[in-house]
């Protein structure tokens, strides 16, 4: 419960899919909804990507006791490598694309309502992933639903930003098809729970959802200290199109050439020439060779009852 939370700071992503180009009287609807529950809030509104990685640290060094966030998934994930490591709650009113967070906690979607669930929430200690790149040039990234590597980080790296802001998730569905088209599905090695794969693309969720209405790794749980992993070994196109009627229908376990295990810290490296991006939040990453492990009791995350108050 937040019975205490008197000072918190509502961090808005203006630009994320729903909220976009809404007026300063929505953010004050929402404001009065929380100061109703007891909740004073401040409001700050990003101006670019990476921006809110640096507000929700102000939001830290401040002393503010809750932050709370209107946007998608890629906001959520700035603002978690904003307060990993601190005792900051972090409350969700989802305004993206895909919105995986906001499914796995079944925050509603129209933000005025999440924010009325926001005072009787329920504080929870969880675990962040961490992924790491062996470039040399991209810093470690601390992420909260799922990472990932091969045709999934290919769509994202190479998602026309514009498009997404127009289309949606449906930009996300014209990139992957057009990747699955011609992609060449370099091959590297995974290795986890003490075990190595030759894989043409991973999955590591801390979330059952992924992305859109799917749902891949179905028995990942987001208040455990681990993974639960899917590796896939098939490099056939066609048979990668035949995975996506499966997941659709929610049967891709048992699908073969795919493995779905549990660990807590996973390792890629590349057999290949071609590179292989990576992908944390639906947002890029970088290359491997790659590392993604569990950080324990790294983040405070406000869960919703159901009820308002």
């Amino acid at each position: 419960m937040t019975k205490e939370i008197r000072n918190a700071l509502l961090l808005v992503n203006p630009n994320a899919g729903r909220v976009r180009g809404s007026s300063s009287s929505q953010w004050d609807r929402v404001r009065r909804i929380l100061e109703r529950d007891g909740i004073a809030t401040d409001l700050a509104l990003t101006d670019g990507p990476g921006a809110a990685t640096g507000i929700a640290r102000e939001a830290v060094a401040a002393g503010r006791q809750m932050v709370i966030a209107c946007g998608g998934d890629g906001t959520f994930n700035e603002i978690v490598n904003g307060l990993a490591g601190s005792r900051v709650p972090l409350a969700l009113l989802p305004a993206g694309t895909a919105n995986v967070l906001a499914k796995e906690l079944a925050v509603p979607w129209n933000v005025e309502h999440a924010a009325a669930l926001v005072a009787g929430s329920q504080h929870r200690r969880i675990a962040l992933g961490l992924a790491t790149c062996g470039d040399g040039k991209t810093p470690p990234r601390h992420f909260i639903s799922v990472g990932g590597a091969g045709p999934d980080g290919a769509i994202v790296h190479a998602l026309n930003l514009g498009l997404k802001q127009r289309a949606g998730i449906l930009a996300y569905w014209a990139e992957g098809f057009r990747q699955l088209a011609a992609y060449s599905f370099p091959r590297f090695r995974v290795t986890a729970g003490g075990k190595q794969f030759e894989s043409t693309m991973v999955v590591v969720g801390r979330t059952k959802h992924y992305g859109g209405p799917f749902q891949i790794t179905t028995e990942a749980d987001l208040y455990s200290d681990e993974f639960e992993m899917m590796v896939c070994a098939s490099s056939s196109r066609l048979r990668y199109f035949s995975y996506i009627g499966r997941l659709s229908l929610r049967r891709l376990r048992g699908a073969r050439h795919l493995t779905f295990l549990k660990a807590d810290r996973i390792s890629c490296e590349p057999l290949d020439r071609a590179a292989v991006f990576t992908q944390v939040d639906g947002e890029p990453l970088g290359r491997l060779p790659a590392e993604f492990r569990i950080v324990p009791d790294a983040l405070t995350l406000a869960v919703p009852n159901g009820k308002p108050r």
